[in-house]
């Protein structure tokens, strides 16, 4: 049985998507030379690894100890790249976060420009997901940074504050909600909405509310960006659910306004959330670091 960092690194993607197809895009291989890969995994071990079917692939239980010591392998090969890196003037590490959308769109950009400005050997790969899924993911050694809505139960990890904001209702100045000054979400959903992406960890956040409640959004347009919605908003099209500092600093330029939510989970406290500060690279380690620092 002989796996190479290749194969390890490609079964890892592979599982964590679900597909050989999107496994292999992540992992920059051919879709045929992926399934070549797996395959010869597979029958080098003598047992199955995924178990396949329409929706896609899940790990047998070999193949579930597998990807446990794959990543284990893989982040030893990670700080080994890092500790030579330093003597060879290459990258010197890779760091992997997983942030909800709030957090992606309005705070990590600045934050991690001026942690990237000062260390121009790292690299970041950064994944939109929702808060629940993104503490599993943590746990499971996934990723190595998590940020994630503070409401979010997160077991057994390392947590540090991170940022604090809330979604407001974003309307035009002639909709007869902009003389409100707070609403419940479920009062909300009798009008046509302007949203993100439907596969953005926000848009399913709000969908899964509102299916509790009985009621579907009506989305008119969905978009990739909050002050994309915003402008849509000032045209008319729909209400918007957006942070609240995302709304302000649109409102100095557009013909909108906000009104609070008055459901609880509109408040955001953004958490950070590792396993363990002690076990991450050194890179990952200054990264966090200095998002605490802006705190």
């Amino acid at each position: 049985m002989q796996f190479d960092l290749t194969d390890l690194s490609l079964f890892r993607h592979v599982v964590e998507a679900g597909s050989i197809t999107h496994g292999a895009g992540r992992a920059h291989l051919a879709l045929a030379a992926a399934s070549t890969r797996i395959r010869n995994m597979e029958k080098s071990l003598g047992a199955p690894l995924l178990l396949r079917n329409r929706q896609g692939v899940v790990p047998t239980p070999a193949g579930r100890t597998l990807l446990q010591h794959a990543r284990a392998l893989l982040a030893q090969a990670e700080r080994l790249r890092e500790d030579l890196g330093a003597y060879t003037g290459g990258l010197t590490g890779q760091i992997r976060i997983l942030s909800n959308t709030n957090a992606l769109t309005e705070f990590l950009p600045e934050a991690l420009g001026s942690f990237l400005a000062g260390h121009p050997q790292v690299s970041i790969d950064l994944e939109e997901r929702l808060s629940d899924e993104i503490v599993g993911l943590i746990a499971e050694g996934v990723g190595d940074i998590g940020i994630v809505a503070g409401t979010v139960e997160t077991g057994q990890l390392e947590t540090y504050p991170f940022r604090s904001d809330r979604f407001v209702l974003a309307v035009s100045d002639a909709h007869p909600l902009a003389a409100r000054a707070g609403i419940p979400f479920a009062e909300v959903l009798e009008h046509d909405f302007v949203g993100l992406d439907r596969a953005s960890a926000l848009q399913r956040f709000l969908a899964a509310k509102a299916a509790r409640i009985g009621k579907p959004i009506r989305l008119r347009v969905q978009l990739r960006s909050f002050d994309a919605v915003c402008r849509m908003v000032e045209a008319g099209v729909g209400l918007g659910i957006v942070p609240e500092t995302t709304a302000r600093r649109a409102a100095r330029t557009m013909a909108i306004r906000t009104v609070a939510l008055e459901d609880p989970w509109a408040a955001r406290d953004l958490t950070l959330c590792i396993r363990s500060l002690k076990d991450l690279a050194t890179s990952a380690r200054q990264l966090v670091e200095h998002l605490r620092q802006g705190a």
